[in-house]
């Protein structure tokens, strides 16, 4: 592969990636606040930075990718407050409902995922560094960051710390020397989580948090800081000021990397609007749905704002099922110089600031691949793009897309589960239907909690009615199976079937 380009935020333009240490690249995202379930856009940048880290992997012998969780916070505390429910059982709860469904939308677990909690002892050591670099104040049980004495206050965000205040909430508290300055540590009450500190018995600010994780576990400077666009200011800018202040000479992260926002049928998520939509509300779908949510994801470039509708949902997932029939149906065959060769010609266009669509786009023509050649032909306006002189075996193409897939975090599943293992929901009523057809018969039985249906009973059933010229009796056994989610594909190698 040749060079990576990413889009830096801070110089807001492509740049040519070069890690600190080309042996060990270390990355540093945003991770969840665990006080409720991730919604669409929270999944957005997990699923951009899992590409990100899976394509490193494939460039660079090793990367540490750090993802936090932010298990110390003011809205933590108001749901503990408002539903009686103890902290300690509302952050466990919801960080193992965050693994579970980025789990299910084929997120692979960050190399580190610090707690806020565990790192108390480095926030106030970070805090102690700024007090006495001159860039923090303590008052009244506070403690603050002075905006004023960092000249490069607002850098990363474009604009000026007057125009910074004017955009942002700030809490124009008596204790604070200037308005924009922001809270480093503050006093809790007896009903509050707090510890002690040298301000007193208190909690950190949200800035300082992800400052000492990363300190902690990627040092004072490291490659890739990344996070959702909505972060650059307050949270990041304040990120930049505190490490670069607690490390003068350091430049704390040298590339930014932020997605743009996600949007339900051309709208901001709201509740009032009724269009927040969890990644549970997708997974109830079905299993499927997962993987189809992300190949939805990567259909957009991720600095782009995207706009999640049911429709692009369910196209998604029609095309991993064609994929997945392609899978099944293509003889397997070995590595070679010409599956590793396709697969990186598909993968090339990830080197271009993670270019996911026309990736996906060269996904799609390896599996046209079968199309071509099925129907006799060789020379087509796909194979013209093809890397190579002749056209690939089908196998050789199937291979590819699997290969580059690993990437891109689809198509892994084993093509005959994808295609015909049950969906949890999928069945209106527990119980068993009939579909009478001669002395054969289709069962639906209870097994693991699933259902599974005898099939190809209901085929050979089928195929005997239209044998026998029973067009009637023929599209009634398959009207009958599709209203059960079973969808029948007929072929020159016979009948297959997959679910809906």
């Amino acid at each position: 592969m040749t060079d990576l380009f990413l889009h830096d935020s801070a110089a807001r333009t492509k740049r040519r990636f070069v890690p600190i240490d080309p042996t060990h690249v270390r990355m540093y995202v945003c991770g969840p606040t665990v006080y409720d379930l991730a919604h669409l856009g929270n999944a957005r940048p997990v699923v951009v930075f899992d590409v990100l880290a899976r394509l490193l992997r494939r460039i660079y012998p090793r990367v540490t990718y750090v993802r936090n969780i932010t298990d110390v916070d003011d809205k933590i505390n108001a749901r503990a407050r408002e539903s009686g429910e103890p902290i300690a059982a509302i952050t466990a709860r919801t960080t193992a409902d965050f693994h579970a469904d980025m789990a299910a939308i084929g997120a692979l677990p960050p190399d580190v995922e610090p707690r806020a909690t565990g790192h108390i002892a480095e926030m106030i050591a970070l805090i102690e560094r700024l007090i006495a670099n001159g860039h923090a104040y303590a008052a009244d049980g506070h403690v603050l960051f002075s905006v004023s004495s960092f000249a490069e206050y607002g850098k990363l965000s474009g604009r000026t710390p007057d125009e910074l205040l004017a955009g942002a909430r700030v809490d124009v508290a008596p204790y604070k020397r200037d308005a924009g300055d922001f809270v480093l540590w503050k006093p809790s009450d007896e009903a509050t989580p707090g510890w002690d500190s040298p301000w007193g018995r208190g909690r950190p600010g949200w800035h300082i948090e992800c400052s000492a994780m990363s300190w902690k576990h990627l040092g004072e400077e490291f490659d890739i800081h990344g996070g959702g666009h909505d972060l650059i200011f307050p949270h990041h800018e304040n990120e930049v000021a505190q490490s670069v202040c607690a490390f003068p000479g350091h430049a704390f992260a040298n590339y930014w990397l932020h997605n743009g926002m996600l949007l339900v049928d051309g709208e901001k998520m709201s509740k009032s609007l009724g269009n927040f939509l969890t990644v549970r509300d997708v997974l109830a779908k079905g299993w499927r749905f997962g993987e189809a949510f992300r190949l939805l994801l990567l259909r957009t470039q991720y600095r782009q704002a995207l706009d999640f509708t049911t429709a692009g949902l369910e196209e998604a997932k029609s095309e991993l099922d064609s994929l997945y029939a392609m899978l099944d149906r293509a003889p397997e065959v070995a590595d070679s110089d010409t599956v590793r060769r396709l697969a990186e010609w598909a993968l090339e266009p990830l080197l271009d600031d993670l270019n996911t669509p026309l990736a996906l786009a060269r996904l799609r023509d390896l599996r046209t691949v079968e199309n071509v050649l099925t129907i006799g032909g060789s020379t087509s306006a796909v194979m013209d793009r093809l890397p190579m002189p002749r056209a690939p075996m089908i196998g050789e193409a199937a291979a590819a897309m699997r290969r580059a897939g690993e990437v891109l975090g689809i198509g892994q599943t084993d093509p005959q589960h994808w295609l015909k293992a049950a969906t949890h929901n999928l069945w209106a009523e527990p119980g068993a239907f009939r579909v009478t057809a001669g002395d054969a018969t289709l069962r639906v039985t209870r097994a693991d909690g699933t259902m599974e249906l005898d099939v190809e009973s209901a085929i050979a059933a089928r195929l005997a009615a239209r044998k026998a010229k029973d067009w009637a009796e023929a599209d009634r056994i398959r009207d009958e199976l599709k209203a059960r989610g079973i969808i029948l594909e007929d072929g020159a190698g016979g009948t297959t079937w997959r679910r809906a």
